[in-house]
């Protein structure tokens, strides 16, 4: 029994520091990475970065995605600086003509511990900074209203996404890049989401999608007009 016992800590401890040594999950798109070909000329790719909501969008609404050149980068559960660290390898190195950047709800939930408003924007605007400096066009979105995580209750979110909406926005109106506003067309009375969009409050269903890709397209079509200027 005792053997037994102590197989089944090392098991755990070994789990853990293996997911310790990979703590952006690097791993998990490495091997789709290298398979994906460089875009021709002319084809303009754009990568999807962010966290369960762009995860989930692929699985809730692959008609979105079909038939076109978006590239999911959305893993479940991470924060900015998870995504940040993985910028290089999941969008940069994937040579698109755009990057989508919906990241922060995770980081206000403290999954990877604690983060002021000020730490989460300033990792998505590195990313935005990567991504001009390798001439990548960046669409920064809004994170989605949030009353309270089913996972975390009691952070009483909704205030902490307002404050970083308006930091998100006003940079992105600074650095004249496409921001999209998914906040406004989403929220309710107590600054949640809208009880129809998601049955946990936090992840969008497929109506809650429905709401965001009209949005997201207009965000694109202004996006890839900035390659033709």
């Amino acid at each position: 029994m005792k053997k037994l016992t102590l197989s089944i800590i090392l098991t755990f401890f070994l789990l853990d520091f293996s997911n310790a040594q990979d703590w952006a999950n690097l791993n998990r798109f490495q091997k789709i990475n290298a398979e994906l070909t460089t875009p021709k000329p002319g084809d303009h790719r754009i990568v999807f970065m962010g966290n369960s909501i762009t995860e989930g969008w692929l699985s809730i609404r692959p008609e979105f995605f079909a038939g076109k050149p978006y590239v999911n980068r959305g893993i479940s559960g991470q924060t900015t600086p998870q995504m940040l660290l993985r910028f290089r390898q999941d969008v940069i190195d994937l040579t698109p003509s755009v990057v989508v950047i919906l990241a922060g709800i995770n980081d206000i939930a403290g999954n990877t511990g604690p983060s002021t408003i000020d730490m989460i924007a300033g990792n998505i605007f590195s990313m935005a900074e990567l991504a001009k400096t390798n001439n990548i066009i960046v669409v920064l979105s809004s994170v989605l209203p949030a009353f309270d995580f089913p996972w975390r209750q009691g952070l009483e979110p909704a205030e902490k996404v307002v404050k970083l909406n308006a930091i998100i926005k006003s940079y992105a109106d600074k650095h004249k890049i496409v921001y999209v506003d998914y906040f406004t067309a989403m929220v309710n009375k107590s600054k949640g989401l809208k009880k129809e969009l998601a049955s946990d409050g936090i992840h969008p269903n497929e109506t809650g999608y429905l709401i965001m890709e009209p949005l997201l397209e207009n965000a694109l079509a202004k996006a890839l007009q900035k390659l033709k200027n």
